[in-house]
């Protein structure tokens, strides 16, 4: 007998033979369907009436749907949750016309939220931390990435990451954690890049290693961080240690960093405003996923588009995300960037769902257990009042969310 069985609903599965790969119905979607689960785990998937017994034969506890969609718990592969402070006053300084650049290169960006980051305490990383992670879990998030790099220095590096190890041992929800040493360039280090990028591969990392705290490694690879030669350093550093990378890349400029991730087989490239299509060839070939941050696009009123076109003429996995962190993107939506994905990046509406749920996992490596609602995996879903997925982009500022499961259990 199963645990749970769901009837008299709708199922966007986002499996990998839906309408947007050549097959199926739009979004997977599987009407008058059922869906089962046992032990943590997804059982059946299928149209109600193609169940060997009637429902009270199948299952412990049998659910009528009342008519609503269930799809995959969503994926958010990119944020920066955790830091101290906030920089609200840049956002204002922004909108008075300075530049990030500008900005950055009087002291504030990523520096200023590095001085309140090594200053907080463990705990008030973790608490507010907390408080951002919960409104994304309220929209259906079963899934995050969450970056550390505003430590910037071996023992606020470690801090970070023990804060988002602990936020996934507490909450209902999968926290992979990524190494992001080599996000600027902290003051104590000023013109010495190469020495800091050192300090990076052969001890930040290494430590942070030892502690069992580091699932993937990422690095800014722009004209206001590090060079294509600095990151390739911190990449073969990863290697060192059997992690996959990932890289923001192209973000204000064409560096070519989507092609150094290609090259090194990442994961992810992100951001990806100023990517050739050279580079996108490269990432097709090597399976890297492009992720687009619609929200760091909107704060800081970005004009350049990725190549949209160029990712699908050569079949790149899109991929959504927050970006959710201080500076350039404060966001802690990730309905919210279905909206500006179809909106600023011309997305369909399924193109930018598929964002969030499987190219979301994919970006993070966990395609094989979550990200699609099929047989075997992970029973990581959400209930939704809603006749389509289409409505969670077209419903601005809106969460029809009705229950979120994680390895099978109501939130």
């Amino acid at each position: 007998m199963w645990q749970h069985l769901w009837v008299n609903i709708s199922i966007a599965t986002m499996t990998e033979n839906q309408h947007n790969m050549g097959y199926g119905n739009a979004y997977g979607m599987i009407e008058d369907g059922a869906f089962a689960i046992n032990d943590g785990e997804i059982v059946y998937v299928g149209k109600e009436s193609d169940l060997p017994k009637k429902a009270d034969e199948l299952a412990y506890h049998v659910h009528d749907g009342n008519g609503a969609c269930i799809t995959p718990g969503l994926v958010d592969c990119h944020t920066h949750l955790v830091y101290g402070g906030n920089r609200a006053t840049e956002f204002e300084m922004r909108l008075k016309g300075a530049s990030y650049e500008e900005i950055a290169k009087a002291g504030g960006g990523i520096v200023s939220t590095v001085s309140n980051t090594r200053a907080a305490s463990e705990d008030e990383l973790y608490q507010s931390a907390h408080k951002r992670l919960s409104r994304l879990m309220e929209e259906g998030v079963t899934t995050v990435e969450v970056k550390s790099g505003y430590g910037l220095d071996t023992e606020n590096e470690s801090k970070m990451l023990r804060v988002a190890r602990k936020l996934g041992s507490d909450l209902p929800v999968d926290v992979k954690t990524t190494f992001l040493g080599a996000h600027a360039l902290p003051a104590e280090f000023k013109d010495r890049e190469d020495e800091y990028i050192s300090v990076v591969c052969d001890e930040m990392l290494p430590t942070a290693v030892s502690e069992g705290l580091v699932d993937c490694v990422d690095a800014f690879c722009e004209g206001i961080a590090f060079n294509p030669e600095q990151t390739a350093r911190v990449f073969d550093a990863a290697k060192k240690h059997n992690l996959p990378v990932k890289l923001h890349a192209d973000q204000l400029s064409d560096l070519n960093g989507a092609g150094l991730a290609a090259r090194y087989h990442a994961l992810s490239a992100d951001h990806l405003e100023y990517t050739n299509e050279d580079a996108v060839k490269a990432m097709a070939a090597s399976g890297t996923v492009a992720v687009l941050l619609p929200g760091a696009f909107y704060v800081l009123k970005e004009t350049k588009l990725p190549p949209m076109e160029a990712f699908r003429n050569h079949n790149v996995p899109i991929a959504l995300a927050t970006d959710s962190n201080p500076g350039s993107s404060p966001v802690t939506s990730i309905l919210l960037m279905l909206s500006m994905g179809c909106r600023y990046f011309a997305l369909t509406p399924e193109e930018a769902f598929k964002g969030i749920t499987a190219n979301g996992a994919k970006a993070l490596g966990v395609f094989d257990q979550v990200g699609s609602l099929d047989i075997g995996k992970t029973a990581d879903f959400v209930i939704w009042d809603i006749q389509t997925p289409a409505e969670l982009a077209y419903n601005v500022g809106a969460n029809p969310a009705l229950a979120v499961y994680k390895d099978g259990v109501q939130r």
